[in-house]
């Protein structure tokens, strides 16, 4: 069968059960999401994606999944793609410390991927709740512009712990504000300007410091608790995966870094997630937000070569069908590309660029043939008439690519996804990247 026609028997699939949604407005009623809880199930874990970051649509629809989740499905934690140290912060201001003016000043040096709209709405939930939904931040420190989110705090611990150890949390502190930037785009390449001497003096400080904290772990919570030596951990080995992704980064872009160098952020995201997972209440469930290509369960590949292995992979090996991948994606309209620029804020501008149509064998061409506009689809439904090849389900593998900004991923989608959310059209966000995100 042709590659023009392998599409098709996915595309009829699609128009018979795409679940159509009618509302992108996250204060619309919920009903029309309801199909949603029979997706997701039981699943501890439900991540929800998108093809870019800033699209309006994406940002509206998280929103308004996020709500469901929790005021419908008891949903209890919400974890973004931000900083696991900072994230302590945020988890205090959504539980009603602080001012509601206080966010913009938490979130004032983040790149403003969309945490300030679902953390409003969890503050305003929690007012009422009889119990509280956390916050639960699980990247590496400035999502890889600067170690200092995670090494500040554990000065500030080791000052009360061991104070014979703060030396090398201060000579590591002093090497990472030299190149401290906003964002990994400012971060990556001020790093590769530094003394090969201080690159490595950063590196096995950092591992020095590691090997400490694992090694005296008995003395460390004699001398304070398990709670705080857990979270002083997790931040060093944060500050280390970090300094690890400078290393990759720069090989990748010289054009010789080991292969999918890159996974250790995404292997540091999934261990945060189950970190959280493992320290919340009994029953806990965790709705997840970041990008697709971190969602997804399958290896990321660009030109058939390995690139690297995302959040997602990780946690399906974790969790099983105890993880739910949800990506968002849409047909047409524009994306915001983001083009590196040193000089800017966080190292890159915005371009809103249009959209190509949708490329044969993508499940976003299966949509567009399907007709179904704003839906919503089943693919572990999909993979399992796949694999059953029963009269009526669908033949072959299914869709082989997904939008990745204005490109397109090849990968298994039906593997790599749980379940898809398809709008239309996707539009850039009205957010001004130099001065901060808008309050939804």
């Amino acid at each position: 069968m042709s590659a023009t026609t392998r599409p098709a028997p996915f595309a009829d699939w699609l128009g018979g059960h795409a679940i159509p949604l009618t509302h992108l407005d996250p204060d619309a009623p919920l009903d029309d999401l309801e199909p949603l809880r029979d997706l997701v199930g039981d699943a501890r874990v439900v991540a929800i994606g998108e093809h870019s970051h800033f699209i309006d649509e994406f940002i509206r629809l998280r929103q308004r999944i996020v709500r469901f989740l929790v005021e419908r499905c008891g949903f209890t934690v919400l974890a973004f793609e931000h900083g696991f140290s900072e994230g302590f912060d945020l988890d205090a201001w959504g539980r009603g410390e602080g001012t509601d003016d206080d966010l913009r000043n938490h979130l004032a040096s983040a790149v403003p991927v969309g945490v300030d709209g679902p953390l409003r709405r969890i503050r305003r939930h929690n007012r009422t709740a009889p119990s509280p939904v956390r916050f639960a931040g699980i990247d590496i420190p400035a999502a890889g512009g600067s170690l200092l989110p995670a090494l500040a705090p554990v000065a500030d611990y080791l000052r009360r712990i061991d104070p014979d150890t703060l030396p090398l949390v201060q000579e590591a502190m002093r090497i990472a504000e030299s190149f401290a930037g906003t964002s990994a785009a400012t971060a990556a390449p001020a790093w590769t300007r530094l003394p090969v001497a201080d690159q490595d003096a950063l590196t096995s400080t950092l591992a020095r410091l590691l090997i400490r904290f694992r090694a005296v772990e008995p003395l460390y919570v004699a001398r304070g608790d398990r709670h705080d030596y857990d979270i002083a951990l997790r931040r060093v080995e944060g500050a280390c995966q970090a300094d690890h992704g400078f290393r990759a980064m720069a090989g990748l872009f010289a054009g010789n870094g080991l292969t999918a160098d890159t996974s250790a952020r995404d292997l540091y995201m999934a261990d945060s997630v189950r970190w959280h997972l493992e320290r919340a209440e009994p029953g806990a469930r965790v709705v997840l937000v970041a990008h697709n290509a971190h969602i997804q369960k399958s290896p990321i590949s660009f030109n058939g070569h390995l690139t690297g292995f995302p959040m997602g992979q990780y946690l399906h090996n974790a969790l099983g069908d105890d993880y739910f991948a949800l990506g968002l994606t849409s047909s047409g309209g524009h994306t915001a590309e983001m083009v590196r620029d040193e000089q800017a804020r966080f190292g890159f501008t915005i371009e809103h660029t249009a959209l190509q149509p949708p490329e044969p064998d993508s499940i976003e061409a299966a949509f567009t043939a399907a007709g179904t506009g704003l839906g919503l689809a089943d693919l572990r439904r999909a993979r399992t008439e796949a694999a059953e090849s029963a009269p009526g389900s669908i033949p072959g593998p299914g869709p082989d690519r997904i939008r990745l900004q204005s490109t397109f991923l090849h990968t298994p989608v039906l593997d790599a996804f749980d379940g898809i959310l398809h709008t239309p059209v996707s539009t850039v966000a009205d957010i001004d990247i130099e001065t901060g995100p808008p309050s939804l």
